[in-house]
């Protein structure tokens, strides 16, 4: 009942937030034009923001958190929470200890547990919160790929890994696949059964990126063939959520595919 009534107070609130205080974000970088260069050299860069929340489908919804990243300003970065008989299950932390606790005190605040995590690759805005999720006994998942990176990092550590190219979460709702390298090494996709909905992390770019972001560790020569996979596998997706930006649907494949092939 309580997520009933959030679902369509939140629907018709979340739009408009998003619409009066999203800041512009410089990883997504998208061409501006010479008045709005000109405007945007006017204005201090905002370096932070609140984490925020808002429904994607019923039982999911779209978590965003926000962090100054050198030479790419201030960087959203998004993730879900999966809802099933009051247990709830967190796809990518925040990028922070703190932003991921706030995540949970929502969670909690709709009546709800969270019972699980998985993160999809090593990096900050996927598996940053981790260590606070280990300290309030929340099973943490990550492949074992990602544990390797981690445990060389000296970064927390997941409590559960698993090997091999696929992993079920939770039966019928999350499935996770390993399809190759592309963002990284370790990139995952996750795919939700009963939604229809992709999220594909890093490894998918959102429509209004113009560059691939970060590469430092990606694989440029296998990332187009890892998403291609990722085309063939999943063509019943009707909404397909990129590690950065704004959600689509199946088109923010092809997109990722052109600008790693042009």
């Amino acid at each position: 009942m309580i997520l009933n009534h959030f679902w369509r107070f939140y629907s018709l609130i979340s739009v408009a937030m998003l619409m009066i205080s999203a800041p512009s974000f410089a990883h997504e970088t998208e061409q501006l034009t010479a008045q709005s260069k000109s405007d945007a050299a006017q204005k201090p860069q905002q370096q932070t923001a609140e984490l925020t929340l808002s429904p994607v489908a019923p039982d999911v919804y779209l978590h965003r958190s926000y962090q100054a990243v050198k030479g790419f300003g201030l960087v959203e970065s998004n993730g879900l929470v999966v809802v099933q008989n009051k247990q709830a299950f967190i796809i990518d932390t925040p990028w922070t200890d703190n932003d991921t606790a706030k995540l949970v005190d929502w969670i909690t605040q709709q009546g709800l547990t969270v019972t699980a995590s998985i993160s999809t690759h090593s990096h900050q805005d996927r598996a940053g919160g981790i260590g606070y999720l280990n300290s309030q006994g929340i099973a943490t998942w990550v492949s074992d790929k990602t544990q390797h990176i981690l445990t060389a990092n000296q970064l927390a550590t997941a409590t559960h890994t698993f090997a091999g190219n696929q992993h079920i979460l939770q039966p019928q709702l999350i499935e996770v696949f390993d399809l190759g390298a592309g963002h990284t090494v370790d990139n995952l996709v996750v795919w939700l059964p009963t939604q229809q909905i992709l999220f594909g992390g890093c490894l998918i770019k959102s429509l209004r990126s113009r560059t691939l972001g970060y590469t430092g560790e990606a694989n440029l020569q296998q990332w187009p063939l890892t998403v291609a996979k990722v085309q063939a596998q999943f063509t019943k997706a009707t909404i397909v959520v990129p590690g950065h930006g704004k959600i689509g649907d199946r088109s923010l494949l092809s997109h990722t595919i052109d600008l790693l092939t042009q």
